[in-house]
C-alpha cells in the first residue's frame, strides 16, 4: 500500500495530463468506447521517480466531474466514481515485465539494463461494468509486489 510503503517519506504525484481522447484500442475494448478521459501521472518517492500511470475512463460517465481536474479531491477518482454512482469493487490486474522504452526509461531515470514491470488495472462496478483501465509502468528495482488470496 502506498500509505505504508510512503509514510515518513516524500511521494510527489506529478500530474501531466487530464484531458479527452481517442482510447487505445485495447482499451476501447475493455470499456466499450472510444472516447475516455486519460489521466497521466509520474510517481517521485524521495526525489526518485518510480512509477509512470495512464488511466483511461469511459468520457460519458465522468464529464464534467471532478475527475476530470487535475485535484480529483480526498479520497481520489474511487471516491469520484462513486459519487457519480460508479463505484469501483472489483479489480482486475495483469502483470508483465519487460525492458522499458526510451522514453519510460528516461522519465524514470533508470539506468541501463533495468528491467521495468508493466500492472495492466481495470476497475469494476458491482454489476461488473468496466470503468477504469490503469496502465502502470514500474521500476522494478523500487518495487515488491505482494498478493493475497484464498486457495
Amino acid at each position: 500500500m502506498w500509505e505504508a510503503d510512503a509514510e515518513g517519506r516524500e511521494l510527489v504525484v506529478e500530474v501531466g495530463e487530464v484531458g479527452e481522447a481517442e482510447a487505445p484500442d485495447g482499451v476501447a475494448g475493455v470499456l466499450g468506447t472510444g472516447a475516455v478521459l486519460v489521466r497521466r501521472r509520474r510517481f517521485v518517492l524521495d526525489g526518485k521517480p518510480v512509477l509512470l500511470a495512464v488511466s483511461y475512463f469511459p468520457a460519458g460517465i465522468v464529464a464534467g466531474s471532478r475527475v476530470t481536474e487535475e485535484d480529483t479531491g480526498p479520497g481520489g477518482v474511487y471516491a469520484r466514481l462513486a459519487e457519480l454512482g460508479h463505484e469501483p469493487v472489483r479489480f482486475r490486474e495483469e502483470v508483465r515485465a519487460r525492458m522499458p522504452s526510451a522514453e519510460e526509461a528516461r522519465r524514470l531515470e533508470l539506468g541501463p539494463g533495468t528491467p521495468v514491470v508493466l500492472v495492466c488495472r481495470t476497475a469494476y462496478t458491482g454489476d461488473g461494468t468496466p470503468v477504469e483501465v490503469n496502465e502502470m509502468v514500474l521500476d522494478s528495482a523500487a518495487y515488491v509486489l505482494e498478493y493475497a488470496f484464498e486457495s
